[in-house]
């Protein structure tokens, strides 16, 4: 049976920055669904053994930066001997050395091509290094799921996060051109965007008023949640999705139109 329609149950799902946040609920919602999940992480050890011990005999912590190709490729040697067969869905999730930091954001005269550079190695090295791992694996079984974790910034640049927003649109061109390039390996690469969740590591200092404001604006008339989000992961790894690549999308409520 190839991966494509494989049930979630049967499935090892890589989760880069799995231990925190976003990430977490993206874990435990794979775990929740009977899935063997590798829980990738930089620096949150303490987080990835905490989650580890929900479902020991199906979770496994790694460190490993993604913008490191040996860090990545020892990860998926680790991850294969541990549940002794290959990933098969890779989520790309990590942001590594990056804060949301809100009003503290450089404006056009602060913007530095740093900060561009820094969400390029990170957002984009990062997904590209985890993809490459990941496809002998998946040639192996017959195909694969990778989902890449993107932002509604693209369609409502509210907030001048200019570097985050840079290197997520180029995500998006690297789903569609990836996409492209790996369905004749059944393998399907699709983008979920959110935006403002209710509540990750990184909305944690949102003031309320802000999230009253969007609740307001939004067709549902609430915030979505990471719970929420990390749904739409699930139907893109489902064999509910095996005609679905290039794809990409928002989950907000209905806040932007895609």
């Amino acid at each position: 049976m190839a991966v494509s329609s494989l049930p979630l149950d049967q499935q090892v799902v890589l989760v880069t920055g799995g231990a925190r946040g976003l990430g977490a609920r993206l874990t435990r919602a794979f775990l929740d669904q009977g899935a063997r999940v590798v829980i990738n992480y930089y620096q949150s050890r303490e987080a990835a053994e905490t989650l580890v011990k929900e479902a020991p005999e199906r979770a496994l912590a790694v460190q490993a930066d993604v913008r490191d190709p040996e860090a990545v490729k020892e990860l998926f040697e680790q991850a294969q001997a541990h549940f002794g067969a290959p990933v098969t869905t890779v989520v790309n999730n990590a942001l590594p050395d990056f804060t949301f930091n809100g009003d503290a954001r450089p404006g056009a005269d602060a913007l530095d091509w740093s900060h561009l550079q820094q969400q390029l190695e990170g957002v984009n090295r990062g997904a590209l290094n985890t993809i490459q791992a990941a496809l002998a694996g998946m040639r192996e079984q017959g195909g694969g799921r990778i989902i890449n974790v993107g932002t509604n910034l693209f369609q409502n640049p509210v907030v001048p996060y200019h570097d985050y927003t840079a290197g997520k649109a180029a995500l998006l061109s690297l789903t569609r051109t990836l996409a492209n390039d790996l369905g004749p390996d059944n393998i399907t690469v699709n983008m979920i965007s959110g935006g403002l969740l209710r509540t990750t590591d990184a909305s944690s200092a949102t003031p309320e008023a802000v999230f009253d404001l969007i609740a307001q604006n939004t067709p549902l008339r609430r915030v979505t949640t990471p719970e929420e989000f990390a749904d739409a992961a699930l139907f893109f790894a489902s064999p509910w999705a095996r005609a679905v690549t290039g794809q990409n999308l928002i989950v907000d409520g209905g806040l932007v139109k895609g």
